[in-house]
């Protein structure tokens, strides 16, 4: 969950006051006392206090213009810091870990992998998306990470709280029900907006090391992911991951086999 911070550096080094307030009149001095004590020039005072902000509003500048980048939000080929992918040629490999998302630093969603073409970049979630806001205990599914290509499409990883679908917990993906129960439930989450059962093309039940995952194949011409859609689905712990990849149709028919291979490749 996003929290404040109050701390006497960032304090001081507050940007300097807008410029209808700098042109304010001066106050005015004050009038000598009694004793004759002669008060300092409050002109002086605030120059000098403003040339200080000045600076440290610079070097708070230069500091925070260094600071690298989250590794949720890269937005450079992932070929560039992720390692090639062993058992998938031509791609590189990419496995979550709790520093990626607030989920996962929960607990609430466990490590899951796939690969991706060299080329795709990691794009920023927004946050009332993320379930930052909401963690640990989230009542409606959330989108960990985004990965896209302008030219093949894009992947996103949608968690669901387990409780939405069922009241079994640590339930397994066939306790919630078949393939096309599941997919009732998590449509919208695929297609950004609508679902309708006509738009299933085809659906496949497979197990790797004893986890039973649910793929989808859809057709979708109104939706806002694209016209064309994959989905691989399981659950483990107290959630249910969803995996989507989506294109458009000139997308789509240049790298129906990518995409392929990236839904493929995903596990928990």
């Amino acid at each position: 969950m996003a929290s404040s911070v109050s701390s006497p550096l960032f304090a001081s080094l507050r940007p300097p006051a807008p410029a209808s307030s700098r042109c304010a009149p001066p106050p005015q001095a004050a009038v000598p006392s009694a004793d004759n004590a002669v008060p300092q020039p409050a002109p002086l005072v605030a120059v000098a206090s403003h040339r200080r902000e000045l600076v440290l509003g610079a070097a708070l500048g230069a500091l925070l213009s260094r600071a690298p980048l989250p590794a949720q939000a890269r937005e450079v080929e992932v070929g560039t810091y992720l390692p090639p992918a062993p058992s998938n040629p031509g791609f590189v490999f990419f496995r979550a870990t709790p520093k990626d998302t607030p989920a996962l630093r929960a607990g609430n969603v466990e490590p899951y992998e796939f690969v991706l073409p060299p080329t795709w970049k990691q794009t920023r979630v927004a946050n009332i998306l993320s379930g930052n806001y909401c963690q640990p205990k989230c009542a409606e599914p959330w989108v960990e990470v985004k990965f896209e290509d302008e030219k093949q499409g894009k992947v996103q990883v949608v968690a669901s709280p387990l409780i939405r679908l069922t009241n079994k917990p640590n339930a397994t993906i066939e306790d919630i029900g078949s393939p096309e129960r599941l997919i009732a439930s998590l449509g919208p989450f695929v297609t950004g907006n609508t679902f309708d059962s006509d738009e299933l093309v085809d659906t496949s039940v497979e197990k790797i090391d004893g986890q039973t995952y649910y793929s989808y194949v859809l057709e979708t011409p109104l939706a806002l992911t694209g016209s064309h859609n994959l989905a691989k689905a399981t659950a483990k712990g107290n959630t249910v991951v969803l995996f989507v990849a989506s294109a458009s149709d000139k997308q789509w028919s240049s790298s129906e086999k990518v995409l392929k291979a990236i839904v493929e490749s995903f596990q928990v």
